[in-house]
């Protein structure tokens, strides 16, 4: 499987490494061969038909050099849009940063892969959760795939759990902690007793959140992974426009303080329940499987036969997102290993 990575950020990196580290093993145990035969970053790109070594573009990242400087394969000023039309290959990482205002630039490297036929793996919520539904159906029209686990859970397979363990189950809601920043703010608010803003400025200093918090904060990254949720997996044509969003900045804790009066919590739960899709401070019991500490993620999916079945894991990271694209890529690998089989056995009809 020859592979074009666009973005060479921290999941970048992230690909790059779980796929060295674990090629043998994949060989071995799948008879899955990955090659990464082009990255594209923001100065330019690198293309080696033959593979490229993680290890060598490492040593010039650390350098303080563009992957494009690479005196041999290096070319400099390459777009990305270039890199997907003119190299070979059958799938199209893309793990640029987000944007939920326009989708781009990773909504033209999507478009632009399964108009030349390629199949797409992405960590990209912003070109899904406004565009999901055209997506889904522009990758029909050219018979690609696109996979996307990395959007929604990090590490934690949340989309697979519900498309594959409860296949045959009809899921009639969904209601999730999607965000590991605001529930470690709202954990730090209920166990150690300070305010929003201090809570806040902890999880910067911990890295858990941007800067510009917003996207965390008001409640916008658990929209988009409702959006993609209850497209996948509820088969509903919604984008980010659609949901009723509410951030935490005004969860104080006196409010906090008044729910575990009743034994209860506050937790920002985005849920798709009676084709309604919302993001919003909840108060749940503290003994609720859905009340996880930390930064860790929840899912609980209501089921019409199981009842209510739910996941606990990790959510964002560079190597627990990579692990994802790993899982899609393998997915791809399976699916065309199966339709190249119903293609021969038709073959000898």
């Amino acid at each position: 499987m020859r592979i074009i990575l666009i973005g060479y950020g921290v999941v970048g990196k992230g690909v790059t490494t779980i796929l060295a580290q674990k090629y043998a093993e994949k060989v071995k145990d799948y008879g899955f061969n990955p090659k990464i035969v082009a990255i594209s970053d923001i100065d330019g790109a690198v293309i080696n038909p033959r593979g490229l070594s993680p290890e060598k573009l490492e040593a010039i990242k650390q350098r303080g050099y563009p992957v494009s400087a690479d005196p041999e394969f290096g070319n400099p000023g390459m777009n990305a849009l270039e890199v997907i039309e003119s190299v070979e290959a059958e799938v199209v990482v893309e793990v640029t940063p987000v944007n939920i205002q326009t989708a781009e630039p990773a909504l033209s490297h999507i478009t632009k892969a399964f108009k030349t036929g390629k199949h797409v793996v992405t960590t990209n919520k912003g070109p899904l959760a406004l565009a999901m539904p055209a997506l889904t159906e522009l990758a029909e029209y050219n018979n690609v795939y696109l996979r996307f686990s990395g959007t929604v859970g990090g590490g934690t397979p949340m989309l697979e759990f519900a498309k594959r363990c409860l296949a045959g189950d009809k899921i009639k809601a969904i209601r999730g902690i999607f965000n590991g920043t605001t529930n470690y703010i709202l954990t730090e608010m209920s166990q150690n007793q300070v305010g929003f803003q201090e809570a806040l400025t902890n999880a910067q200093k911990l890295g858990y959140a941007e800067r510009e918090p917003s996207m965390d904060i008001d409640g916008f990254d658990t929209a988009c992974k409702v959006v993609i949720l209850s497209n996948w997996i509820m088969g509903k044509k919604i984008t980010l426009k659609d949901v009723d969003r509410t951030g935490i900045r005004d969860v104080t804790l006196q409010t906090l303080d008044q729910a575990a009066e009743r034994g209860n919590t506050i937790k920002l739960i985005g849920s798709i329940d009676n084709n309604k899709p919302t993001v919003k401070p909840t108060e749940i019991s503290k003994t609720h499987p859905l009340c996880v500490s930390g930064v860790l993620n929840a899912v609980t999916f209501s089921t019409e036969y199981a009842g209510e079945q739910t996941l606990v894991g990790r959510g964002a990271g560079s190597i627990e997102t990579a692990g994802a694209v790993l899982r899609d890529l393998l997915d791809i690998k399976h699916k065309l290993a199966n339709r190249m089989l119903n293609s021969n056995s038709e073959s000898y009809k």
